[in-house]
C-alpha cells in the first residue's frame, strides 16, 4: 500500500505503540462497565481513576478537576453551552480565530436571544492582551463567557491567555481556552491558567499519540455548569454515558507520555521546522504568523498564484501528506477564516498549506518534501505561464 509520509499532526496522531499496548487489555479480558459493582466492574473503575490522575498531572490540574468527554468537540460545547445554561442571557466573546467546535456553539447561543462577539488578532494572528484591557476599562464591554484558544491549530500562534483572562476578571466573566493543540507541545499548568482566571479548559487525546475518541474538560469546580448529556449521572454528573474505557486509559497513558518526552519533541520538531522554513523562503513562500510565538512542529504557508488544494493533491501524489487549512474543513474551497482575520488576501489565503510535524519525522523527509516541493512548484508555475 501506497504511504505518503506523514506531515499533518495538528490533524490527528498515529497512536503510539506504547498507548496501544496499554488499551488492548480493556478491548478483551478487562471489558466490564465501570459502573457495575463487581470486580469487572471495580478493575474498569480503578483504570478510568488512573487515568484521570494521569492526565491531570499532564497539566497541573487536580483529578477532581478532570471530566472526561468523547473529544475536544464535545468538551468545547459542554463548557460554552453548560455555563451559558445557568447564566442570564449575556454576550459570548470568542476569537475571530476559534475551532469551529468553539464558533458553532457560540452561534447557537445567539438564537436563545445572547449576543456574539468576535475578538480580532492582529497581522500575526494573536489576541493582544493590552487590546482586551483597554476594552475592558474604556467601554461597558462586559461579556458573561469568554473563550480564546491557547494555541491555533492552522498557524501555530501561542495566545497569552493567562494575561487575556487577568484582564477579563473585572467582567467577571467565565473563561475558556481550548488547549486542543497546544498540549504535548508546549508546557500547560492549568492551576496558574485558573488563577490567572481560566475556568475551564480542553484536551484530546488524538493530537498526542493517542485514539481518537477521548478528550476532557479540566473544570473549576466552582464553575456552575449544566451537563449536555443526562442519563445515569456519570463524571460528577456532568457527563452521562458508560465510559470508554479503553480510550481513557489510552488518554492518560498518551498525557504521561507527553509530558515526558515534552522536551525532546519540542527540540526535535523545531529543527525540523526551521530546516522547512529556509527551503520554503527560497522559493518565495509567504509564511504566516512567521513573527509570532508559535507552537515548534508547526507551518503554514502559501506561495504567489498557486492554489492550496492543488498544492496539496499534488505533493500527495509526490509522497507527502500535507493539510490545505485545517483538517475539520478541509472540504471547503473558501480561504481560511483565520487568514482572513489576519487580514491575509482571500486569493492568497486560498494557496495556504500547513505541515505540522510528529515525533517520527526526520531530516531527510524533509529535505526529500523541499525537492518534491520545488519540482511540484516548477510544474505549477510553468501551467499558469502557459496559461498567460
Amino acid at each position: 500500500m501506497f504511504a505518503p509520509v506523514y506531515f499533518d499532526h495538528n490533524a490527528s496522531t498515529p497512536i503510539d505503540a506504547r498507548v496501544l499496548a496499554g488499551m488492548l487489555p480493556f478491548m478483551t479480558d478487562h471489558f466490564g462497565n465501570a459502573s457495575s459493582r463487581h470486580e469487572y466492574g471495580r478493575a474498569a473503575r480503578r483504570a478510568i481513576d488512573e487515568a484521570r490522575q494521569r492526565v491531570a498531572f499532564a497539566v497541573g490540574a487536580h483529578p477532581t478537576e478532570i471530566v472526561f468527554t468523547s473529544g475536544g468537540s464535545e468538551a468545547n460545547n459542554l463548557f460554552i453551552k453548560g455555563v451559558a445554561a445557568n447564566l442570564p442571557v449575556g454576550t459570548v466573546a470568542i476569537s475571530a480565530i476559534e475551532h469551529p467546535c468553539v464558533r458553532e456553539p457560540a452561534q447557537q447561543l445567539t438564537r436563545a436571544g445572547w449576543m456574539l462577539d468576535e475578538i480580532g488578532v492582529n497581522l500575526s494572528g494573536q489576541v493582544l492582551p493590552a487590546d482586551i484591557q483597554r476594552r475592558v476599562t474604556s467601554t461597558n464591554w462586559r461579556p458573561s463567557i469568554v473563550s480564546v484558544m491557547l494555541a491555533n491549530n492552522e498557524t501555530g500562534a501561542i495566545q497569552d491567555v493567562a494575561a487575556i483572562a487577568q484582564s477579563m476578571k473585572s467582567c467577571g466573566a467565565l473563561m475558556h481556552t481550548d488547549a486542543v493543540q497546544a498540549f504535548g507541545k508546549m508546557t500547560i499548568d492549568f492551576r496558574a491558567l485558573n488563577s490567572a482566571g481560566v475556568h475551564g479548559m480542553t484536551l484530546s487525546a488524538h493530537k498526542i499519540g493517542g485514539p481518537k475518541g477521548a478528550g476532557t474538560l479540566v473544570l473549576d469546580k466552582r464553575t456552575d455548569l449544566q451537563a449536555q448529556i443526562a442519563g445515569g449521572g456519570h463524571e460528577r454528573g456532568l457527563r452521562s454515558g458508560t465510559e470508554n474505557v479503553a480510550a481513557i486509559v489510552g488518554f492518560g497513558l498518551a498525557a504521561e507520555i507527553a509530558v515526558r518526552e515534552l522536551a525532546a519533541r519540542r527540540a526535535a520538531t523545531l529543527r525540523l521546522r526551521e530546516a522547512l522554513e529556509i527551503g520554503l523562503l527560497r522559493e518565495g513562500a509567504k509564511i504566516f504568523s512567521q513573527t509570532a510565538e508559535r507552537l515548534p512542529n508547526t507551518s503554514y504557508f502559501a506561495f504567489e498564484n498557486v492554489d492550496g488544494e492543488t498544492l496539496v493533491g499534488k505533493l500527495d501524489r509526490a509522497g507527502f501528506a500535507v493539510a490545505s487549512g485545517a483538517a475539520c474543513s478541509s472540504a471547503n474551497p473558501q480561504a481560511s477564516r483565520v487568514l482572513l482575520a489576519m487580514k491575509v488576501p482571500a486569493e492568497l489565503a486560498r494557496g495556504a498549506v500547513r505541515i505540522s510535524f510528529g515525533a517520527d519525522n526526520t531530516s531527510a523527509q524533509v529535505n526529500d518534501f523541499l525537492q518534491a516541493l520545488t519540482a511540484t512548484l516548477a510544474e505549477l508555475r510553468g501551467l499558469v505561464a502557459m496559461a498567460e
